[in-house]
């Protein structure tokens, strides 16, 4: 496309506002190539190279020369540099030469495992592979069909989800496919993170030691997104060391990558025009002037509103205009996400509004721009998103909208900050007390736990162990079982979630499903009174049953949406470790939190104006986590009161822009955080900024946190003393989850609390910058 062209026309707009504070230009790249240790069998070199798919990049040479050398392999490169070829080059070299190997594939979502599953028929079949020699397996698959796939398939393509709940618990039906299973391949292994990458984490070790068993002992092959710690993300997730292939070799276009910050409309406050606004004008003048586009939101209830007010914004112009633009997100029934792939693919759609459900690599085909309404809270996410636009040789053109929010005010003030930063650490702990229990009894009703499962479980499994022996565990012999009366434990256990509870969200007007939401969630989008959407359309909810868990939602035509508020109370249960700087303590350790959604907001769509707030009544919720906390300094309170600024404003505003700025440091995205700030409190008799996980047993953000306390106070001044609003805006210390109405804030007492935090703060010659 004519990237210069199209800025152009943005900038003659009457309601160009000097958005774009930013331009980044990324320079087209030459392939590199690489050479093999060893030459391929001659029918697979014929395969690729029919396919114009070699000579292979560098990395690609690279990593299946480690792969023949017995090693597992981690391939962390960018978007659409043929990680897959990496694997299926090994995998298929392995088939011809020893045809009784077998290979797992691991997909995040069944999307994905279809679309490889499209690729390898194109690629292998039937020169290679019988049509029956590969086939997905998954929740899909025909009961019918499941016993042929065992026998017959030599590359299994299903999900964790599957190999959790279908595979392992019925192990002995797939003796011999693990028996002789070669490679384990777990591809987007940046998505597994956090709570699903801890589970996953549970799930591979579990097959690792049923592999065992059956006297196999697989390779892994894992492919990710470029993140910070590619080794250390591989080992945690599959327990085993690895060897790191990032040298990426594939040749990609230019790409013009747009910081694009809405105009302020309240100099005094600070408020900029709505981010949804933006993104909807910037859509449709990229579809209205024919470029196929993609735009990413964060949240379902987003990219249900952007696509609504595309919509209408581009049938003012053109009814079938508007109709080549369709909403794409996790919720669909797979037949309806299936016939956007196509269509978009196809060209018949000339944009889709999705969540990162489109993110990751299913084949759309060809775009030319796409647009991230607000930073995807990574720099691995960010760059994955941008990666959908320009994935021939073409040149490209990519938007970041900065929202209302600390982290992408940073970004859109610093961009440098962006393009030099390293990728963030994907963290996953599968240690979690939560977690490993659950897959330790999934374990034990798979084969009985020993001694030896250590290996695999690691050095919590001995006390995690005991702790189960006293209620569900019984020993015979050194062996571990389950109680008899614990039947298919993996049933019970949704490992996308710390719940294996949802709500059901059941249409009123016609007593259908619409679709499931985890119980984690659900009090903050389907509560009584919210409005909910679907497929474009607008539910309000009028009941929540807790006992029954089903939320019932009406058909409603309203020009509102909904927000929750909610407060929070937290409890020390232990402190892990401790760390002073002067004569401030900075500590880790265990708390309980409390969690009530007390009401929420009514907001005008499209300006986002207030209009109107209700009280809820829901019933706390509580678990047990990971916390970071710390003091103020005694001498920047004293100049607090001198000044007469509000002490408890300035804690609150620390926090909220603290928690803001967090995932600059670790890949999570906002909501994975929480925090509570108190002048006094009961556990430590002083006051208290709290900053915790927001998963029961935590997810290793707070340990991260810790670790880099000093560089997290130093861009959180930043945040807060470069915005240019006088008394603070969600741009550096509001909050829209805040549950007390952003109430005490005060801006200047944050700047003196934190001034004071960096000057307490000494180690290893950390400066201001």
């Amino acid at each position: 496309m004519d990237t210069a062209a199209f800025l152009r026309y943005l900038k003659e707009q009457p309601d160009y506002q000097d958005q774009i504070v930013y331009t980044e230009h990324i320079l087209s790249r030459e392939a590199t190539y690489g050479d093999l240790e060893k030459p391929l069998p001659p029918g697979l070199q014929s395969c690729l190279e029919d396919n114009h798919l070699f000579p292979l990049y560098s990395h690609q040479a690279a990593a299946v020369n480690h792969i023949r050398r017995g090693e597992n392999v981690m391939v962390a490169t960018s978007s659409a540099s043929g990680k897959s070829l990496c694997y299926n080059t090994a995998v298929m070299e392995a088939i011809i030469t020893a045809p009784l190997s077998r290979a797992l594939y691991l997909f995040p979502t069944k999307a994905l495992a279809q679309d490889q599953l499209r690729a390898i028929k194109e690629l292998f079949c039937p020169g290679l592979l019988k049509p029956d020699e590969f086939a997905t397996f998954d929740g899909d698959t025909p009961p019918k069909e499941r016993g042929d796939i065992r026998k017959r398939a030599k590359i299994v393509l299903t999900n964790p989800d599957m190999l959790h709940l279908g595979i392992l618990p019925n192990h002995a039906n797939w003796s011999r496919f693990l028996r002789h299973l070669k490679f384990v391949v777990v591809d987007e292994a940046h998505t597994y993170r956090g709570i699903f990458g801890s589970h996953v984490a549970g799930v591979l070790r579990r097959l690792r030691r049923l592999c065992r068993l059956y006297g196999g002992n697989p390779q892994f092959i894992l492919s990710s997104a470029t993140v910070s710690n590619p080794g250390e993300h591989a080992e945690k997730l599959a327990g085993i060391p690895f060897t790191v292939v990032d040298n990426d070799g594939s040749p990609h276009g230019g790409k013009e990558f747009i910081f694009w910050n809405p105009p302020i409309i309240d100099e005094a406050k600070s408020t900029r025009r709505s981010s949804n606004s933006e993104a909807t004008s910037l859509f449709t003048r990229l579809v209205s002037q024919d470029i196929r586009s993609l735009t990413f939101t964060r949240t379902r209830r987003l990219t249900e509103l952007i696509y609504l007010y595309s919509k209408r914004e581009l049938a003012r112009e053109s009814v079938p205009l508007s109709n080549r633009i369709k909403p794409y997100r996790a919720g669909y029934l797979p037949k309806d996400r299936r016939k956007i792939e196509q269509e978009l693919f196809s060209g018949k759609l000339l944009g889709v509004v999705a969540t990162t459900a489109l993110e990751m690599g299913i084949d759309i085909g060809d775009l030319d721009a796409t647009v991230l309404t607000g930073y995807p809270g990574s720099i691995a996410s960010t760059w994955q998103q941008t990666g959908r636009s320009g994935r021939g040789k073409e040149s490209s053109l990519s938007f970041l909208i900065g929202l209302d929010g600390p982290l992408d005010q940073y970004f859109m003030r610093h961009p440098e900050a962006f393009f030099q930063k390293n990728y963030e650490n994907a963290l996953v702990n599968p240690e979690n007390q939560y977690i490993l229990r659950a897959h330790l009894i999934c374990a034990a009703w798979e084969l009985p736990l020993t001694g030896d499962d250590e290996s695999y479980f690691g050095a919590a499994y001995t006390h995690e162990r005991d702790e189960l022996r006293q209620s569900i565990l019984r020993e015979r012999n050194n062996r571990w079982y389950l109680a008899p009366s614990i039947a298919y434990p993996a049933q019970g256990i949704n490992i996308r979630s710390t719940s294996g509870n949802n709500y059901a969200v059941i249409d009123t007007s016609n007593n259908q499903l619409m679709e499931t939401i985890e119980d984690n969630v659900a009090f903050f989008q389907v509560y009584p009174g919210a409005i909910y959407l679907h497929q474009g359309e607008t539910y309000l909810v009028e009941h929540l049953d807790l006992t029954n868990h089903i939320a019932y939602a009406l058909p409603a035509d309203v020009n509102f949406y909904t927000q929750t508020k909610e407060v929070t109370d937290l409890k020390i249960l232990n402190v892990r470790q401790t760390k002073k700087y002067g004569d401030i303590e900075v500590n880790l350790g265990e708390v309980e939190v409390t969690n009530t959604v007390v009401g929420y907001k009514k907001k005008v769509q499209y300006t986002e104006e207030v209009i109107g707030e209700e009280p809820l009544d829901l019933p706390p919720q509580h678990f047990q986590t990971v916390a970071l906390w710390f003091d103020l300094p005694v001498e920047a309170v004293s100049r607090l009161e001198s000044a007469h600024h509000d002490f408890a404003g300035g804690l609150h505003a620390t926090e909220h822009a603290a928690i803001g700025i967090l995932p600059l440091f670790a890949l999570c995205d906002r909501n994975d955080i929480g925090g509570v700030s108190t002048p006094f409190h009961p556990d430590t008799g002083k006051a208290q900024i709290f900053i915790y996980d927001a998963y029961p047993g935590g997810i290793g953000i707070a340990e991260k946190g810790f670790e880099l306390i000093g560089e997290l106070w130093d861009a959180t001044l930043k945040v807060v003393t470069e915005c240019p609003c006088l008394d603070g805006c969600p741009s550096c210390i509001q909050s829209p989850k805040c549950g007390n109405n952003n109430k005490p804030l005060d801006k200047k007492a944050a700047i003196v609390l934190l001034e004071g935090l960096l000057d307490n703060y000494t180690e290893t010659g950390f400066r201001k910058t």
